[in-house]
C-alpha cells in the first residue's frame, strides 16, 4: 500500500511537471509533501495576520481623518498609507516658528489627537518621527546646520507624543535635514512642502520564527510558495 502511494505521488509530480506547473515535491517523499502542506498553512496564517494588521492601520487612518479634519482641510496635515506604514505629515510652520524647535502652543492640540489615536488603535506599533527642512542654509537661528534643526524638531514632537501617552519605548526620532525633499526646492511653495515633520506608524516586523518560515518557503522551489514568501519581504 505504501509503495503504491509513493508511486502515485511520483506519478502526480511527473505529470504536473510535464504540464508546466513546475511543482517540486522534493523527489516525492511523503514527509516532504507533508512539510510543503504545513508551510502552505503557516504562510496562510501569516497572511491573515498581516491583513489584520493592515486593517488596523486603515482604522487608525480613518480615525485620524475624523480627528484632524480641520487641519487636513487647511492643508496643514496630510495622511498617506505607504509601504513603510501610515505617514502623518505636518507642515513645519504649523508646529514651529521659523528656525525654532519649540512647539507652538496651538500645535500641541493636534499632536494630542495623534497620540490619542495611537493609544487607541496602534499602541503596539513602533513609531518613527522624522524631521525635514528645505535646502536654505542656517544663518541667524544659531543651529549648526539643518540637520540639527530637523533632529531637534523631531525630538520635540516625540516628547509631545510621550506627554500624550504614547509609549516612549515605541518611538524613535531622526533628522534628515534637507536631504529627503518631497519636491523641488526651487521656489517658495516647494520649500514649504519640504519643511515638515513626518510621524510614521510602522508595520510590524516578522518574528524570528516567522522569518524562518518565509525563508524555508522561499527556498522550497515551489513556484506558488516562493511567490507567497516574496509578499512578506517588506516586513523583514
Amino acid at each position: 500500500m505504501m509503495r503504491g502511494m509513493k508511486s502515485l505521488v511520483v506519478a502526480v509530480a511527473a505529470a504536473l511537471a510535464l504540464t508546466g506547473c513546475g511543482l517540486n515535491f522534493y523527489a516525492g517523499r511523503p514527509t516532504d509533501v507533508r512539510r510543503i502542506h504545513e508551510l502552505s498553512e503557516e504562510l496562510e496564517r501569516l497572511r491573515r495576520q498581516k491583513q489584520q494588521e493592515s486593517d488596523q492601520l486603515s482604522q487608525a487612518k480613518s480615525m485620524l481623518e475624523r480627528q484632524l479634519q480641520d487641519e487636513i482641510a487647511d492643508k496643514q496635515v496630510k495622511l498617506d498609507m505607504a509601504d513603510r506604514g501610515l505617514v502623518i505629515t505636518f507642515v513645519a510652520e504649523v508646529l514651529f516658528d521659523s528656525g525654532k524647535a519649540e512647539l507652538k502652543s496651538t500645535a500641541i492640540e493636534a499632536l494630542d489627537k495623534v497620540g490619542s489615536v495611537i493609544k487607541q488603535k496602534v499602541a503596539d506599533r513602533d513609531i518613527g518621527i522624522e524631521g525635514h527642512t528645505d535646502n536654505q542654509p542656517i544663518r541667524v537661528s544659531g543651529w549648526k546646520s539643518n540637520w540639527e534643526l530637523s533632529t531637534a524638531r523631531a525630538i520635540s514632537v516625540l516628547h509631545s507624543l510621550e506627554n500624550a501617552g504614547v509609549k516612549p519605548n515605541r518611538m524613535v526620532a531622526s533628522g534628515y535635514g534637507e536631504y529627503r525633499p518631497v519636491v523641488s526646492n526651487d521656489d517658495a511653495s516647494g520649500r514649504s512642502k519640504n519643511r515638515r515633520v513626518e510621524i510614521v506608524i510602522l508595520p510590524k516586523k516578522l518574528t524570528k520564527r516567522q522569518q524562518e518560515i518565509v525563508r524555508e518557503a522561499a527556498a522550497s522551489g515551489e513556484p506558488d510558495m516562493v511567490a507567497q514568501a516574496k509578499e512578506f519581504e517588506s516586513y523583514k
